[in-house]
C-alpha cells in the first residue's frame, strides 16, 4: 500500500509514519513544517507544503501513485483556537476539504482522519463512547467534528472507505527522537516547569473525584500509531468500510496522579520545590473524560498496550536530553540526566 501521511514530521505523525513503515507500508509524507521537523523522518519522502494548496496536492498522490490517506496536519492549541478560530477553519476545515477534493478525484480508496475526543465538550458520564451527543467547547473541537462531517458525507458520496479516529490525551513517546516537544500538554508542561525548579500547576482541586482534581484517559503515542496502522490495514483490506471510533485506555487517572508520576520518574518527588500547586479551575474543564475503547478493539482487535509510567519514562528519556540546554541557574540539580528506559 502506498500511503500519504500528511503533517508527518509532527509528533503523532512521525510516529505514525515509523508504524506504518515498520509494518511494511510504503509512505510519502506533506508537512508545511509549520510545527513538524524533518530529522524526525530521515528516511521517508517529504514534500514541504500545505493541505491548501490544490495543485501541489494532486501532485503527490498521482506522482506517488497513493491509494490511502492518512491526514494528521492540522492545527491543534485549543487556547489558539479560541483566539484565532478564523485561523483554524482554514487549516482544519478548509484544508480537509481541499484534500479530500483531490484524494477523491485521483481515485484514492481509503481516508483514516486524525480527530479528538474534544469533539466530545464536556459529556457529563462515567465513560464516553462513540453514541455520546457531540457538542465541542471550543473552536478546535468544533473544526474536527465538522471534518468528521464532511469525510463521512464525502464518503457517502463518492464511496470512499474511512475511519475518524477520537485521540484522547497522548503522552509518550517511541522513541527519543521523535519526543513531544509542544507545550500545550500535561506532560511536557510539567517536565518544563521542574527544569525550572518551578512547582508545576494543577487547576482545581475541588471536583467531585477521589483527589479532586480532574480525571483523563492517557494514551501512549505508540498506541496512537498502531490503532492507525490497524485502520489504515482494514480500510485498504476492505475489511471495514466506514469506521468512527476512540482511541484510549478506556481507563483514567487524575491530573494530581500524573504528575506525581512525573515528579518520581524525574526524581525530584522529595524536592519540596517540586510540589504542586493548585490554582482557580479553567473555564470549560471537566472533571472526567475517560474513553470508552470497546468499537474499535471490536472491530480492528486493538487494545492500547502501554501504562501511565511508561508514558512518562518514555517521553523523560527524550526530553530530558534538552535539559543540558538551559541556563545553569535552571537547571534542576535532581533531574537524572541520564535516565534511559526501553521504548517500543
Amino acid at each position: 500500500m502506498k500511503c500519504l501521511v500528511t503533517g508527518g514530521c509532527g509528533y503523532i505523525g512521525a510516529h505514525v509514519v515509523r508504524a506504518m513503515t515498520a509494518a511494511g507500508d510504503r509512505v510519502v509524507v506533506l508537512d508545511d513544517l509549520s510545527s513538524g521537523d524533518q530529522a524526525r523522518i530521515p528516511d521517508v519522502p517529504l514534500v514541504v507544503g500545505s493541505v491548501l494548496d490544490r495543485r501541489l496536492v494532486e501532485s503527490v498522490l498521482s506522482g506517488h501513485d497513493v491509494q490511502s490517506v492518512v491526514h494528521l496536519a492540522a492545527k491543534k492549541r485549543v487556547e489558539e483556537s479560541v483566539c484565532r478560530p478564523t485561523l483554524y477553519y482554514r487549516e482544519n476545515v478548509e484544508g480537509l476539504r481541499v484534500l479530500l477534493e483531490a484524494a477523491t478525484h485521483a481515485g484514492v480508496e481509503s481516508f483514516v482522519f486524525s480527530s479528538s475526543a474534544a469533539v466530545y465538550g464536556a459529556p457529563d458520564v462515567d465513560r464516553v463512547d462513540e453514541d455520546v451527543e457531540c457538542r465541542p467547547v471550543n473552536p478546535y473541537g468544533r473544526t474536527k467534528l465538522v471534518g468528521e462531517w464532511m469525510v463521512a458525507d464525502t464518503a457517502r458520496a463518492t464511496g470512499l472507505r474511512y475511519a475518524n479516529l477520537r485521540y484522547f490525551n497522548v503522552a509518550g513517546t517511541a522513541a527519543p527522537e521523535l519526543t513531544d516537544r509542544g507545550e500545550s500538554s500535561l506532560v511536557p508542561l510539567v517536565f518544563r516547569q521542574l527544569a525550572r525548579q518551578r512547582a508545576p500547576r494543577i487547576f482545581g482541586d475541588d471536583y467531585d473525584t477521589a483527589d479532586g482534581t480532574c480525571i483523563r484517559d492517557f494514551v501512549h503515542v505508540a498506541d496512537i500509531a498502531s490503532a492507525h496502522v490497524a485502520a489504515a490495514r482494514a480500510l485498504t483490506s476492505g475489511a471495514v468500510e466506514e469506521l468512527t471510533a476512540n482511541i484510549g485506555r478506556g481507563a483514567g487517572i487524575s491530573v494530581l496522579e500524573m504528575v506525581e508520576i512525573i515528579r518520581s520518574v524525574t526524581g525530584v518527588s522529595g524536592e519540596p520545590w517540586s510540589a504542586p500547586v493548585v490554582e482557580p479551575r479553567r473555564a470549560g474543564d471537566p472533571a472526567r473524560v475517560v474513553a470508552s475503547a470497546e468499537r474499535i478493539a471490536a472491530v480492528l482487535g486493538w487494545e492500547a498496550r502501554h501504562g501511565p509510567r511508561e508514558m512518562v519514562a518514555s517521553a523523560w528519556a527524550g526530553w530530558s536530553r534538552s535539559v543540558g540546554a538551559l541556563p545553569a541557574e535552571h537547571r534542576p540539580q535532581g533531574l537524572a540526566q541520564d535516565h534511559e528506559v526501553e521504548c517500543e
